[in-house]
C-alpha cells in the first residue's frame, strides 16, 4: 500500500505542481514545463491535438537544455547495444552495471506527460529509478537520454502475481496487461513478463 507520503507527492505529479523539495535533472525538467505548460489528465483522448503544444514543448526544452548544459553530444557505441522495443533503444552502460535508453517520447502526447511518468516511476519504483542525463537531437528527433540500473532477472514475472500486487496498490485491471487507478487517473500499460522482472 502506499504511504501517505508517496500518495501526496503523486497527487502532487499528476496536478502539475511543481516539486520543490528534489533537485535531480529529471524532476527540474519537469518543472520547467509544468511552469509553462499545464498538466492534463485526458491526453489520451486527444493525442493527435496535443502535436501543437508537444513541439512548442520541444522549442522549450531544448532552450532549457542549452542553458543548463543538458546536451549529451557522447551517445552509446553500438557494440554496447542490447535491444529496442516499440518506446526505447538500449544500451549497456560502460559501467556495465547500468543501461542508457534513449526516447523520443513517442508514446506520450506531450514530453509533459512523459515527463510526469518518469517522475512517477521513480517515486513508485525507486530500485530502478530513471536518471535524466540530458537530451540529444538524431534524424531531426529529440531523444531524452537516460540511466537506469541494469537488473537481472532471476525468474520471469507471473502476471497473477503482477495482478495481485498492483490491485493491493489500487490498480484495477481494465483490459489484457492495463491497469488504471482511479484515486490519482494514472495508467500502467503493458504491465507483462517482458515489462516486469523478479529480482
Amino acid at each position: 500500500m502506499l504511504s501517505d507520503d508517496t500518495r501526496k507527492k503523486l497527487e502532487n505529479i499528476v496536478r502539475g505542481i511543481i516539486i520543490e523539495d528534489q533537485a535531480d535533472t529529471c524532476t527540474s525538467v519537469r518543472n520547467h514545463l509544468c511552469a509553462g505548460f499545464s498538466t492534463s489528465r485526458s491526453v489520451k483522448k486527444d493525442f493527435e491535438g496535443q502535436s501543437i503544444i508537444k513541439e512548442k514543448q520541444v522549442e522549450s526544452l531544448k532552450l532549457f537544455a542549452s542553458e543548463h548544459q543538458l546536451w549529451v553530444t557522447s551517445l552509446p557505441a553500438e557494440d554496447h547495444y542490447l535491444s529496442q522495443g516499440g518506446e526505447s533503444k538500449v544500451y549497456f552502460d560502460k559501467d556495465g552495471l547500468n543501461v542508457i535508453k534513449l526516447n523520443g517520447a513517442v508514446y506520450y502526447a506531450t514530453w509533459l506527460e512523459y515527463l510526469n511518468s518518469l517522475v512517477i516511476h521513480n517515486l513508485l519504483f525507486p530500485g530502478t529509478a530513471y536518471r535524466l542525463l540530458g537530451f540529444a537531437e538524431k534524424n531531426g528527433s529529440l531523444l531524452a537520454v537516460l540511466k537506469q540500473p541494469y537488473i537481472p532477472s532471476d525468474s520471469t514475472a507471473e502476471l497473477a502475481d503482477i495482478k495481485k500486487l498492483l490491485a493491493y496498490n489500487g490498480f484495477e485491471n481494465t483490459r489484457r496487461q492495463d491497469y488504471f487507478n482511479k484515486e490519482y487517473g494514472l495508467i500502467l500499460e503493458d504491465m507483462h513478463d517482458e515489462n516486469v522482472i523478479v529480482n
